[in-house]
């Protein structure tokens, strides 16, 4: 196997077209990630009811509250690895490597434990409406049962995305969205398992994508080559990775932990609120994705750059990916904006969950392009070792407005739309702080 074809040289020559192929396969994995979720939405919404759909749109933020710590440290991984990479440090490679293996057991099982004793306090604690609940847990608890599977191909990925390798990871979870699909169809239309159906076919498509990661990092060449057998974490590398990935999984975390308050806010509104602000998430989703690709890549190409001390590379990487994952982003929100009915009719027939889910879309997704200002500049940050500013930014800047905005603002301006305005106007606020903090670390770091 040609190890080099997997690789992009991001040390030397033109940026744009090596952003690109680093980016585009990065965007394709996280969508089809993100269509394990949809799948499950679609086929709930089309062959069980309203109240199913509901029942697994209501977990979205709560998945992502657990979850977002561990996937935080996998890109302290990625940064670690880059700037490794650039360093041309193999002996650092292999010890990095050996420790995220590690990082990934551990957080596995953790995320397992936590998703069993935890998943019905939080959706009782979150109001959950009496008719879902029992639905809601259920498919949260066997949605974590494969955390340990979950967590291993993101770790397993971010180890490859260190080097350029985006493609690979495609593949796998291509393989997987297609299992995915197939049996939630099986599953729910011809065994009537409903919300447990699609919540073991993501189970299963999950193991299948951990179990591929590994057979290609077993078969790596040279210091990138996987030995499961000796798994062991190494103190100094462990640092550095917590150092970067700890704050921005807290970042997440917490992020996530402001959109529960959101989520419990909609839950007041009723089932079909429920369900409709779910599916309008799931386009929030395939947006973000593609601004994610390019924040990925300001991370991995900005960390290898940082790591060979060719920081004027570091600026350009910087604007290439800035304006790149603004504009596609908008792209996309736009193009959902106006197929509206088109896309939302592959959900739902019911005229009220598309009502809210519009009434979402015009409030959130029209402006979602904005967060680019504030995503971009923080992942260039981490890329060369500040990490802690940007979270605490975001975390002041997102997640307290919007935790204001529910608590004070909502109770004497009632109303779907005006509680999904917390969006926008925290975006504006982030991306304000974030991005006069980002020139001032620049200056410091590149120049």
């Amino acid at each position: 196997m040609n190890q080099k074809a997997n690789q992009i040289d991001m040390l030397h020559g033109p940026l744009l077209g090596k952003i690109i192929k680093f980016a585009i396969p990065f965007a394709a994995s996280s969508i089809l990630q993100q269509l394990f979720n949809t799948v499950d939405v679609a086929v709930v919404g089309r062959f069980a009811n309203s109240e199913a759909l509901a029942a697994v749109g209501a977990n979205t933020f709560i998945i992502n509250l657990m979850i977002n710590l561990f996937i935080g440290i996998s890109i302290g991984a990625n940064v670690i690895l880059a700037n490794h990479i650039g360093q041309h440090d193999d002996t650092k490679i292999k010890h990095a490597i050996s420790t995220t293996y590690s990082l990934a057991l551990i957080s596995g099982t953790i995320l397992l434990a936590l998703g069993l004793l935890l998943s019905d306090p939080i959706l009782k604690a979150m109001g959950t409406p009496r008719n879902i609940i029992h639905a809601a847990t259920t498919y949260l608890r066997i949605y974590f049962l494969s955390a340990p599977f979950f967590m291993t191909y993101n770790f397993g990925a971010a180890i490859l995305r260190s080097k350029g390798d985006t493609r690979r990871p495609l593949y796998i979870l291509l393989a997987a969205g297609v299992l995915n699909t197939i049996l939630n169809l099986i599953l729910v239309i011809v065994f009537k398992m409903n919300v447990a159906g699609v919540a073991i076919a993501t189970g299963i498509a999950n193991a299948f994508s951990a179990a591929a990661i590994i057979w290609l990092l077993l078969h790596e060449n040279g210091a990138f080559r996987l030995h499961p057998s000796q798994p062991k974490i190494y103190t100094t590398e462990l640092k550095h990775i917590l150092k970067i990935g700890i704050p921005a999984g807290l970042q997440g975390m917490v992020f996530s932990f402001s959109n529960v308050f959101v989520q419990t806010a909609i839950n007041s509104y009723g089932s079909a609120a429920i369900a409709g602000a779910s599916i309008s998430q799931t386009f929030d989703s395939y947006c973000y994705y593609l601004m994610l690709a390019f924040s990925g890549a300001a991370v991995t190409f900005t960390g290898q750059n940082y790591g060979a001390a060719k920081y004027d590379r570091c600026k350009h990487i910087f604007w290439i990916c800035f304006i790149n994952g603004a504009l596609v982003c908008f792209i996309a929100n736009m193009l959902f904006i106006t197929f509206a009915d088109s896309v939302l009719n592959l959900f739902t027939t019911d005229g009220n969950v598309i009502k809210y889910a519009k009434l979402r879309m015009d409030y959130v997704l029209i402006f979602q392009s904005i967060a680019a200002c504030y995503d971009i500049p923080a992942s260039s940050m981490r890329g060369f070792g500040y990490s802690l500013t940007p979270a605490l930014l975001t975390i002041i800047g997102t997640c307290l407005l919007r935790l204001t905005w529910i608590t004070f603002i909502c109770p004497i301006w009632p109303g779907f739309g005006h509680l999904m305005l917390c969006y926008p106007i925290s975006w504006c606020l982030t991306s304000i702080l974030v991005g006069c903090t980002y020139i001032s670390k620049w200056h410091q770091s590149l120049c």
